[in-house]
């Protein structure tokens, strides 16, 4: 049976392993996450498609199970690959992600922790901008 994937524009193409493959490898790239850690990520996203038994799958649902895959391998190869699953816009997006990654929760950060990290973004140490007035 071929499972199809239903794209976010609604279109439906086949599933194909090489282009999950190719994603994963992408967001792995330049980590310690070797080519059989990510054979055996794709085998388990294949193995639990295959036992929801479902015809059908949209792009969204196949990314965040490679998602829970990804987190527990390496949290950069997670990031990566979450800001394009998740389509991320803006640095909040990436702060919001690393803030889950951690378990801090995106509302149970503290100001001073959101501050700094701001403050390391724009490249200030003390929380004020460079930027001239």
């Amino acid at each position: 049976m071929q499972l199809l994937v239903i794209k976010r524009s609604g279109s439906r193409e086949p599933y194909t392993r090489e282009k999950l493959r190719a994603g994963v490898s992408r967001a792995c790239s330049k980590t310690m996450v070797t080519a059989e850690q990510i054979d055996d990520l794709v085998e388990a996203v294949e193995n639990e498609l295959a036992a929801d038994g479902k015809r059908e799958v949209t792009a969204t649902n196949l990314g965040e199970i490679a998602l829970a895959k990804l987190r527990n391998l390496d949290q950069v190869a997670y990031v990566r690959f979450a800001s394009v699953y998740r389509q991320f816009r803006s640095i909040e997006d990436f702060v919001a992600e690393l803030h889950s990654l951690t378990g801090q929760g995106a509302s149970g950060a503290k100001k001073s922790d959101t501050e700094r990290s701001t403050a390391t973004i724009s490249g200030t140490t003390d929380g004020k901008s460079n930027q001239p007035s």
